[in-house]
């Protein structure tokens, strides 16, 4: 190799560099802009990200990057620290990232016509035998809005996830090697270097042994695919194994009539990243489920004027509250009492002074259970989306939120065309993968404060709070286009889907009139041709 390859292979490894320290703003961005209230928490790390940021491109010359990464920085010298930005910093801050969006672009979305709207994501590598599936998998996940890269030498995948740490690897087991094992050897040697394991998806054509599947699994192994499976049910394994599917923080409401233990409780709570809502008078206890909605509730058993456990019963008599999980807090030490308070409503006790960890674990053990319990109640077992009552509750919720707060708010319905003929055509399973498809398009391309549910069918409604109809439109025209080039396996044929969709803008009237007029809308696509979005009264 002579001095000038050797150069531009620098040149190439230090741009990556660079670019990837950009991706890493615009990802910390994309969660602050997708849900407002996060900015306090993640305002030093997006600080931190952006001055690494022009460190970097100013290092290795790369102007566009390092000029930025400094407007980036500039601007978020108004941002007070431990606050959020004030109402009209919003824009500017979202138009430097929109010019560091487009100075990160790869070349051939550089040439590309559409116009950037989605921040890359963390990629996801992909190690197949197979470089026909490997390169079908890329344009597959592309359309979910992943980022992935294949690779054909174990050395070149081990040295990319050292430059940048991946969500996840997909792996055959006998990947870059003669020897049938070769993929579990190269993930052994690639995890050693990683404090924190990657998640790996192993997949295998000719060896589902246990023997196999145990050294899978030590090695960081999540997923064990025998025989291999067809790209659908692989991109859906992988979105589970991403970012994107971070875990909320619990919402825990806190009653302790001694203002030092409330603050204490705060303390450790909010340290272990958890949401909490502290009141020290228990007759405030209506308006503050009411105002909070908690997951879970920390209630002291003796308060002057009540006991917890009589707190506790007339929570227990409001239907909305009736599976969220109450713990009691109390020196009591006298087993019996203990065990009575818990037969009036609560699900645990914990004895004061509270152990932290103690009290963190309880807490995370009783959130998952609560959390898996209501998702079986409010989301559709198939595709994960909100169901049609749980749908229409958080309608109602969105309307009086829009009226309090003067924003507008629109209502989607949207039904796959010809859903029918796929079923016939290609058998249910099928049917169901599409269903999830886009069930997972939606979810990729809307935003967190959107709430998506499967109103019945192939039919799903979407709510789109502080939104206006002519945006709505635009947004669900351009997921409309996508999902429509997007390629349907089925066996070893592939086919197209499309959907037509009605929107309605809330004009003041009831949630039921609201859907109305979306379902009208919707007939209205399905007349004209379908494949289309109507907006209501247009």
């Amino acid at each position: 190799m002579n001095d000038e390859s050797q150069k531009e292979k620098l040149r190439q490894h230090f741009a990556r560099r660079v670019t990837t320290q950009a991706r890493v703003v615009l990802d910390t961005w994309q969660k602050i802009h997708s849900d407002h209230s996060l900015a306090a928490a993640h305002r030093d790390e997006l600080a931190s990200a952006a001055e690494k940021l022009v460190r970097y491109a100013q290092r290795f010359e790369m102007v566009s990057h390092a000029e930025a990464g400094q407007k980036v920085l500039t601007l978020m010298e108004q941002w007070p620290t431990g606050g959020a930005p004030a109402d009209d910093l919003w824009p500017p801050l979202q138009d430097a990232m929109e010019i560091l969006c487009r100075s990160t672009l790869r070349r051939t979305d550089q040439n590309s016509d559409e116009a950037p709207h989605q921040y890359r994501r963390t990629p996801i590598y992909i190690a197949l035998e197979n470089d026909e599936m490997a390169n079908r998998l890329i344009r597959q996940l592309e359309f979910f809005g992943f980022r992935a890269s294949a690779f054909s030498r174990a050395d070149d995948l081990i040295e990319a996830c050292a430059l940048h740490k991946p969500e996840t690897i997909l792996m055959d087991i006998k990947f870059g090697g003669d020897a049938p094992d070769a993929g579990i050897a190269a993930i052994e040697r690639l995890q050693e270097r990683h404090e924190t394991p990657i998640p790996i998806i192993f997949m295998s054509d000719e060896d589902g042994t246990i023997e196999t599947r145990l050294r899978a699994s030590r090695c960081g192994g999540e997923e064990f695919f025998y025989p291999a499976v067809d790209p659908g049910q692989l991109i859906e394994k992988i979105e589970t194994y991403t970012h994107g599917n971070t875990v909320e923080p619990y919402r825990v409401l806190v009653l302790d009539d001694s203002r030092a233990q409330a603050k204490y409780m705060e303390t450790v709570l909010r340290k272990a990243g958890m949401t909490a809502h502290i009141i020290t008078d228990p007759m405030q206890i209506i308006h503050a489920l009411e105002e909070f909605s908690p997951e879970i509730i920390i209630l002291d058993m003796y308060m002057p004027g009540c006991t917890g456990m009589e707190i506790a019963r007339v929570i227990r008599q409001q239907d909305r509250f009736h599976s969220v999980p109450i713990i009691y807090l109390s020196a009591e030490e006298d087993v019996s009492k203990q065990l009575h308070a818990m037969s009036l409503g609560g699900d645990d006790f914990l004895t004061k002074p509270i152990d932290p960890k103690h009290l963190i674990a309880t807490i995370h053990n009783r959130g998952r259970r609560a959390r898996s319990l209501l998702a079986l109640m409010i989301r559709d077992s198939l595709t994960g989306l909100y169901n049609h009552t749980h749908t229409l509750h958080l309608l109602d919720q969105e309307i009086v939120r829009a009226r309090q707060k003067d924003q507008p708010l629109c209502f989607a319905m949207i039904d796959i065309d010809f859903f029918k003929k796929v079923n016939d055509t290609f058998g249910h399973p099928i049917g169901d993968r599409v269903l999830r498809s886009l069930s997972m398009f939606l979810k990729q391309r809307l935003r967190k404060t959107d709430h998506i549910g499967r109103y019945g069918g192939e039919e799903f409604a979407i709510i789109l709070p502080n939104t206006r109809i002519s945006d709505a439109r635009n947004v669900l025209n351009e997921i409309r286009e996508r999902f429509s080039e997007l390629q349907q396996p089925a066996g070893d044929r592939e086919f197209n889907v499309t959907f037509s969709c009605g929107v309605a803008a809330w004009q003041g009237d009831s949630s039921q009139a609201l859907c109305e007029r979306a379902d009208r809308a919707l007939y209205s696509s399905k007349e004209h041709g379908r494949n289309c979005v109507t907006a209501a009264d247009a």
